[in-house]
C-alpha cells in the first residue's frame, strides 16, 4: 500500500492515520471515531462487541478493515482523517488478491479439512494458531475451508506470507468462507 502525504511536512506520529494503522491504536488515540467507522459499515458494528475489540481490532488495520467492510481503503482513511481533523492523505488503492471468479483448485470435493472459527472468536480467541497448526499437515493439493462471522483479512496476510494460495467469499448471511491452498 502506498500513500503520500499531502499534508503538514513531517510524520504526526502517534496521531497519524494511514492504512497501516491498527484500529486498537485509532480507537486509543481517537475514541471519538468508533462511531465514525461504525456508521461506515454495518460489518464494524462488530467492533462494539468487547471480545472482538480485544482480539480482532489488535491485529487489524485499517487496509485490512477497508476489506472487511467492503470499502476503498481511500475513502475509509479519508473520512476518519477529516473526522479527526488531520489533513489529507492522498491513498492509492491496490487491487485485492482473492476476489473475483471462484479459482479451480477450489471446489468442495477437494476439502480435506472445514474449520468453524465463530465459537473461538465469539470466546474471545483467535483462530490463527489453530488454522496454522492445521495448514502444517494439509496436504497437496488439498483444499482447507475457513468459516468466520466476518472476511479475517490479518489472517490471510499471514498465510499469504507463507505461500499458501487464499479465496474468500461471501456465504449466508455475514458467513465468509474462506479457502487456503498450498501454491
Amino acid at each position: 500500500m502506498a500513500y503520500k502525504d499531502s499534508g503538514t511536512a513531517g510524520a504526526l506520529a502517534q496521531r497519524d492515520i494511514t492504512p497501516e494503522t491498527r484500529v486498537s491504536k485509532l480507537l486509543e488515540v481517537f475514541p471519538q471515531l468508533e462511531e465514525t467507522l461504525i456508521a461506515m459499515s454495518p460489518s464494524f458494528a462488530k467492533l462494539r462487541n468487547p471480545v472482538l475489540r480485544k482480539t480482532v481490532a489488535k491485529i487489524a488495520t485499517l487496509r485490512q478493515v477497508a476489506q472487511i467492510g467492503n470499502l476503498p481503503v481511500a475513502e475509509l482513511i479519508s473520512k476518519l482523517r477529516t473526522s479527526a481533523g488531520l489533513p489529507p492523505l492522498d491513498v492509492i488503492e491496490e487491487k485485492s488478491a482473492g476476489g473475483g471468479a471462484k479459482p479451480a483448485w477450489v471446489t468442495s470435493g477437494l476439502v480435506a479439512k472445514s474449520f468453524d472459527a465463530r465459537p473461538v472468536i465469539e470466546s474471545g480467541g483467535h483462530p490463527l494458531n489453530q488454522v496454522l497448526e492445521d495448514l502444517k499437515t494439509l496436504p497437496a493439493a488439498q483444499v482447507y475451508e475457513l468459516i468466520t462471522p466476518f472476511l479475517p483479512a490479518p489472517l490471510i496476510d499471514v498465510v499469504r506470507g507463507k505461500g499458501f494460495k487464499v479465496w474468500s467469499e461471501q456465504g449466508e448471511g455475514s458467513l465468509i468462507k474462506t479457502y487456503i491452498s498450498r501454491s
